[in-house]
Protein backbone atom coordinates (compact mmCIF):
# COMPACT_ATOMS: atom_id res chain seq x y z
CA UNK A 1 0.00 0.00 0.00
CA UNK A 2 2.62 2.48 0.49
CA UNK A 3 4.61 1.69 -2.71
CA UNK A 4 1.02 2.45 -4.47
CA UNK A 5 1.12 5.94 -2.56
CA UNK A 6 4.63 6.75 -3.20
CA UNK A 7 4.34 6.30 -6.98
CA UNK A 8 1.11 8.39 -7.05
CA UNK A 9 2.78 10.83 -4.73
CA UNK A 10 5.86 11.03 -7.56
CA UNK A 11 3.43 10.90 -10.50
CA UNK A 12 1.62 14.09 -8.82
CA UNK A 13 5.29 15.93 -8.54
CA UNK A 14 6.18 14.98 -12.25
CA UNK A 15 2.48 16.30 -13.42
CA UNK A 16 3.56 19.65 -11.91
CA UNK A 17 6.99 19.85 -13.66
CA UNK A 18 6.29 21.10 -16.68
CA UNK A 19 8.04 19.75 -20.11
CA UNK A 20 9.02 22.51 -22.48
CA UNK A 21 10.23 21.67 -25.87
CA UNK A 22 11.37 23.13 -29.14
CA UNK A 23 10.75 21.48 -32.43
CA UNK A 24 12.46 22.12 -35.59
CA UNK A 25 11.43 20.89 -39.14
CA UNK A 26 14.73 19.89 -40.66
CA UNK A 27 13.51 20.51 -44.17
CA UNK A 28 11.67 23.54 -43.74
CA UNK A 29 13.57 25.00 -40.92
CA UNK A 30 9.97 25.70 -39.25
CA UNK A 31 10.00 25.92 -35.57
CA UNK A 32 7.43 25.62 -33.19
CA UNK A 33 7.21 25.23 -29.41
CA UNK A 34 5.10 22.96 -27.52
CA UNK A 35 4.80 21.60 -24.00
CA UNK A 36 3.87 17.86 -25.57
CA UNK A 37 4.94 15.89 -28.49
CA UNK A 38 3.36 12.75 -29.27
CA UNK A 39 5.68 10.35 -31.25
CA UNK A 40 3.52 7.98 -33.68
CA UNK A 41 4.32 4.34 -34.94
CA UNK A 42 5.77 5.93 -37.95
CA UNK A 43 8.41 8.45 -36.48
CA UNK A 44 6.28 11.28 -37.04
CA UNK A 45 6.07 13.73 -33.91
CA UNK A 46 2.65 15.44 -33.42
CA UNK A 47 1.77 18.55 -31.11
CA UNK A 48 0.12 21.54 -30.56
CA UNK A 49 1.56 24.81 -31.59
CA UNK A 50 2.02 26.82 -28.75
CA UNK A 51 2.30 30.12 -31.28
CA UNK A 52 -0.43 29.59 -33.08
CA UNK A 53 -2.28 26.62 -31.13
CA UNK A 54 -2.59 24.93 -34.71
CA UNK A 55 -2.19 21.26 -34.69
CA UNK A 56 0.92 20.10 -36.42
CA UNK A 57 2.41 16.67 -37.92
CA UNK A 58 5.83 16.90 -38.82
CA UNK A 59 6.90 13.26 -41.01
CA UNK A 60 10.51 14.73 -39.58
CA UNK A 61 11.51 16.69 -37.03
CA UNK A 62 14.28 17.37 -34.44
CA UNK A 63 12.86 17.85 -30.70
CA UNK A 64 14.77 20.10 -27.91
CA UNK A 65 13.71 19.60 -24.41
CA UNK A 66 13.82 23.58 -23.20
CA UNK A 67 13.98 25.22 -19.78
CA UNK A 68 10.91 27.12 -18.43
CA UNK A 69 12.79 30.55 -19.11
CA UNK A 70 13.45 29.45 -22.64
CA UNK A 71 9.75 28.41 -23.62
CA UNK A 72 8.71 31.30 -21.83
CA UNK A 73 11.20 34.05 -23.58
CA UNK A 74 10.37 32.33 -27.75
CA UNK A 75 6.29 32.09 -26.80
CA UNK A 76 5.66 34.73 -24.09
CA UNK A 77 4.06 34.03 -20.83
CA UNK A 78 1.88 31.55 -20.88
Amino acid sequence: MRRIALVLALCVLGAGCGRYYRVTDPRTHDVYYTRDVDKRDSGAAEFTDARTRAKVTLQSSVVERLTKAQYKEAVGAE
